[in-house]
């Protein structure tokens, strides 16, 4: 057969042939088996509907006739034409029914029962049923009702025939398919049997053969020899396979030989790889080391190179120099500066080295300015825990600056192992780069420094400065600047804004759209701009600053760089200028005024004959403009004297309330419609001032308070003390104060800008006269104020409190405090001293002894001593009465002034005295200098200059 070969050929095709017929054998019986099973279903399924459907007719027949049967019992039936008509239709139905049962009759049974039925069904409905209706008297019930009976049973039983037949057809299919069933099974097992089989001959075909060549390969590859049993007649793969492995056999065979051959020489080449491979491993260490030195250079480098900090610069140096060399402690320190870094040293030891930079091995360094090592003992700090003798060897470095000088010192110690020359040749190369790092620090700091001491010029400059480049962009502003373009910001935050940016903030805060209109025109035409055109003012909304800008181009190199603005704060000048105008306006009609008088009542007196009782009217009032006029020149006069700082105070121990009801005296004359009240709540009412002064700003404040009360009204003047000072409220109920004026209620020429208070007059400096009295006292004015409502000025002053009560001889009350001892052996000048000082409100003790002045010393201290240096011979002179002093430890705090004829001051000064003077002088300048001194150490009270001193008396 042609197939035959084709099959044999293959393994695979041996398989899917044996595989494909057990499919097919498997396929023809199931389907065999599958159709008998469906024909036996078939086959039941009609014996059952031909038994149901001679079931249904035959109990239809049944129903039917029972449906006659009782139609025709009943009585009324007989001459009932419908009834009539309705068996007739039942005949019909019944008859049809049993036509239709004989045609599905088969067997004799059935053929019995058709023949019964018609039997029946003539004799119903063709004798007794018409003989009925004839005469159904004379028909006998009985016996049709025996024929009837008959019937029923006869269906009955046909009916139970049917269904055991039915029930047998049941018991027959049940069988049938338990024995196909079985068959199935048997089928299955012969299937397996077959394939089982099958299957034991493709593997005796395949898999034996497979085993042995397995088995063979094993012997191979185990050096043995190997038989091959596979019949190399055969025609599929395995076939091949066998002559290609006995091939391969005796390929391997001879290959054997010569790898043998072949792996002797390779011994011999492996023995001399072995050799150039630890040739390789030498040199590989080394190329590592070369490495790691490499990539601690590379660290140092970009440690030195990273950052422009000298403390890290320094700190990465002596840290990667210690593992660049296997140092186990290092050490660098800048030889003109105090910086350095340490690796493993402690703090002393740091301190040790800088103290002896320029001494031992370091002078050595710096002289010879080349390195070298030195050998050493280890210190036992140094050694541990090791008993023997160690060694230690210092490397020490010059780093040379660009004018080979040296910069800094490096020293580097290593424990047990010297420093070779070659490492030494290394630092030195490394030492110059490190210089050239240091130099770089050098050159940024003496930058940096330059920039900053540029940048403090800037600020201390009063104007603000701004650097713009051709772009609008700032490139340099000083901190003026800042406060003029947002108050708390730093110049580093302004720096590098763009234009768009810095130039909308101002312009934001200024009045107006004047700003950022005048800016961009004055850059834009800058060169044509002259020198008046290239500024321009605005005022800012917040601080209603004003403030001029000016331009000028900035070249570099003879081309635009950008341009420089200077902001200067005019705002006092321009407040100035106002003021002046309004000043000049005040003035001229304050001066007019009173000279219109003057100049008018004069006229009249010179050309009209008056009476003497008008002409003494018209002098009295030209000498009340005249006062005026004066009062107005002085005003002037003092502001210029305390502007120029001449304004002399006399200041003297002076009673607050007399001056206070005197001013309210003078003041009450002028006013009838205001009510001045006094009210004192405190006895500490002495001050130290000069009398006339204090007057003035009293007086200048109530006239104010009188004068802005047009109205009238109460005006307080309330004294009371807070804290260690003395309080003057002048409360009125005029007015009063816009708040936006009270901050410069106290400026020279300020006036409030109201209609009231212009109509009212005035020059604008009575309170910057009184402002100025009080500071120059020490104390203070401040103003509360509602509009409308009127105002409160206070005036504070440091009060004094005395112990002692006295007199002077004006009869002033003063209180007498202090306690000053006089050691004078001149009884005239002595004399002169105490009256001077009494006078002045102390209580004088004299002594002409030394020795007897500081028994008393020691007894009762005095709170100041007046000493003269020669006493009487043989007495204790001043110089030694003011060394015994100063050592003891009761009396060396009692301030000494020295009244001597020796101009020895700095000897008296070392020695501890407050003041030295040298006769002559005045005695109230004896009298201030102690004043002054104890005031300046905070004793209680103040002391009393009396007026009626004779400054021209000389000691």
């Amino acid at each position: 057969m042609k197939l035959n070969p084709y099959i044999t050929k293959s393994l695979s095709r041996q398989v899917v042939s044996l595989m494909t017929g057990c499919i097919i054998l498997f396929i023809a019986g199931t389907g065999i088996l599958f159709y008998q099973l469906q024909s036996l279903h078939a086959e039941y399924i009609h014996h059952r509907q031909t038994i149901v459907e001679k079931q249904l007719l035959v109990e239809d027949i049944l129903d039917q006739y029972h449906t006659v049967f009782l139609n025709s019992a009943s009585k009324n039936v007989v001459n009932n034409e419908e009834v009539k008509e309705q068996a007739v239709q039942e005949e019909t139905s019944i008859r049809k029914k049993m036509e239709q049962f004989k045609a599905i009759a088969t067997s004799k049974e059935d053929r019995n029962m058709s023949n019964r039925l018609e039997t029946f069904s003539d004799y119903y409905f063709s004798e007794h049923l018409p003989s009925f209706r004839a005469s159904p008297e004379n028909i006998g019930g009985t016996q049709i009702s025996a024929h009837i009976s008959d019937f029923r049973s006869l269906i009955k039983s046909y009916l139970g025939n049917l269904t055991e037949k039915r029930d047998e057809n049941v018991k027959d299919l049940t069988k049938e398919q338990s024995i196909l069933q079985g068959v199935f099974v048997g089928f299955v097992l012969i299937f397996l049997i077959i394939f089982l089989f099958i299957i034991r001959s493709i593997i005796r075909n395949i898999g034996k053969p497979l085993a042995d060549f397995s088995a063979a390969a094993n012997e191979i590859a185990a050096g043995r020899d190997a038989v091959i049993t596979v019949n190399e007649s055969r025609k599929d793969e395995l076939g091949v396979l066998s002559i290609a492995f006995k091939k391969m056999v005796s390929s391997v065979q001879e290959k054997e030989q010569e790898l043998m051959a072949h792996n002797e020489e390779l011994l011999a080449q492996q023995d001399e790889l072995q050799a150039q491979q630890n040739e390789l491993q030498v040199t590989l260490g080394i190329i590592r080391d070369n490495e790691q030195k490499l990539t601690r250079r590379n660290e140092l480098i970009n440690g030195i190179s990273s950052t422009l900090n000298k403390n890290e610069v320094l700190k990465s140096i002596v840290f990667n120099m210690s593992k660049i060399i296997s140092a186990d402690r290092g050490m660098i320190a800048l030889v003109h500066e105090d910086a350095s870094s340490s690796f493993g040293i402690s703090e002393n030891g740091v301190k040790q080295f800088r103290n002896n930079i320029h001494s031992g091995l370091n002078y050595r360094l710096l002289k010879e300015k080349k390195p070298f090592t030195i050998k050493r003992e280890q210190l036992d700090a140094e050694k541990g825990y090791h008993e023997n003798t160690n060694y230690s060897y210092d490397l020490y470095l010059p780093v040379l600056s660009t004018f080979q000088e040296v910069d800094a010192i490096m020293v580097f110690s290593r424990y047990g192992t010297p420093f070779t020359d070659q490492e030494v040749e290394e630092c030195e190369t490394l030492a110059k780069q490190i210089s050239t790092s240091l130099d770089k620090i050098k050159l940024y700091e003496q930058t940096e420094g330059n920039r900053r001491l540029n940048q403090d010029i800037l600020n201390t400059i009063k104007e603000g400065i701004q650097l713009i480049d051709q772009d609008g962009k700032v490139v340099q502003v000083n901190q003026p600047f800042c406060d003029i373009y947002n108050a708390g910001s730093a110049p580093e935050q302004v720096i590098d804004l763009p234009w768009e940016k810095w130039s909308a903030e101002m312009s934001d805060q200024t009045e107006g759209d004047r700003f950022l209109r005048s800016l961009d025109v004055a850059i834009q035409h800058l060169e044509e701009a002259n020198h008046e055109q290239r500024s321009f003012t605005f005022k800012k909304k917040e601080t209603n600053q004003v403030i001029k800008v000016y331009f000028e181009a900035l070249r570099y190199r003879e081309e635009g760089f950008g341009t420089i603005l200077v902001y200067r704060d005019i705002t006092k000048e321009y407040e100035v200028d106002q003021m002046k105008s309004e000043f000049v306006s005040t003035v001229s009609h304050e001066l007019r005024t009173p000279l219109a008088s003057v100049l008018g009542f004069t006229e009249l007196m010179l050309n009209k004959p008056l009476k003497p009782e008008r002409q003494t009217k018209y002098l009295q009032t030209i000498y009340n403009e005249a006062k005026r006029l004066t009062a107005l020149i002085n005003d002037f006069l003092d502001v210029q004297k305390m502007e120029s700082g001449k304004q002399i105070y006399e200041k003297k121990y002076v009673e607050i309330l007399p001056l206070i009801q005197k001013v309210i005296e003078h003041l009450e004359i002028n006013t009838e419609h205001h009510d001045i009240q006094l009210q004192i709540e405190t006895s500490d009412l002495m001050i130290l001032g000069d009398r006339i002064k204090i007057e003035q700003a009293f007086t200048n404040l109530l006239s104010n308070s009188i004068k802005y009360s047009p109205d009238g009204g109460r005006i307080l003047v309330r004294v009371h003390t807070r804290n260690d000072m003395l309080s003057i409220d002048i409360e009125d109920e005029g007015l009063g104060i816009p708040k936006e004026s009270l901050p410069h209620l106290f400026q020279k020429f300020y006036r409030v800008d109201n209609s009231d208070r212009r109509r009212i007059g005035g020059t604008g400096l009575g309170l910057a006269i009184v402002d100025e009295i009080i500071k120059s006292h020490g104390g203070q004015v401040t103003v509360v104020s509602q509009y409308g409502q009127g105002s409160t000025f206070t005036i504070s002053l440091p009060r004094v409190t005395q112990k002692g009560m006295g007199s002077n001889h004006d009869g002033q009350s003063i209180k007498l405090s202090y306690e000053i001892m006089v050691i004078e052996d001149d009884i005239n000048l002595a004399e002169l001293l105490k009256y001077e000082l009494m006078d002045s409100g102390f209580h004088v003790n004299y002594f002409n002894s030394g020795r007897k002045a500081f028994q008393e010393l020691k007894k009762s201290p005095p709170d100041a001593i007046v000493l003269d240096i020669l006493l009487e011979e043989g007495e204790m002179d001043g110089w030694g009465i003011l060394r015994e002093l100063k050592v003891s430890a009761g009396l060396k705090e009692i301030p000494v002034f020295i009244s001597t004829a020796l101009d020895e001051r700095e000897k008296g000064l070392s020695l501890g005295a407050k003041d030295y003077l040298v006769k002559p002088y005045k005695p109230s300048q004896l009298s201030k200098v102690i004043m002054h001194t104890l005031l300046s150490n905070s004793k209680k009270g103040q002391i009393l200059i009396p007026h009626s001193c004779n400054e021209d008396d000389q000691v």
